[in-house]
């Protein structure tokens, strides 16, 4: 599946919810989101719109490294129709 090209730092903090991340802080234009599940992880997120093709890579590899799955598995649950 292919990376929407129109997501924005807000959208995607929203998606990643329903894998436990939550904002614990915001400086500016970046959020900083933090989960507990799997261990504790922080990512950050710039409130752009919309977010960078390489940016929300970035984030989304990061995200499924630390929750050990598919990166395409991720996208799929967040992104999917």
């Amino acid at each position: 599946m292919r990376l929407p090209r129109d997501i924005g730092g807000d959208d995607l903090a929203k998606a990643l919810k329903s894998y436990g991340y939550a904002i614990t802080r915001q400086a500016g234009s970046h959020m900083r989101l933090t989960t507990q599940e799997g261990g504790e992880h922080h990512i950050t997120i710039p409130r752009h719109k919309p977010l960078r093709l390489g940016t929300l890579n970035a984030i989304l590899k990061d995200v499924a490294e630390h929750l050990k799955i598919e990166r395409e598995t991720l996208i799929e649950s967040l992104f999917g129709k």
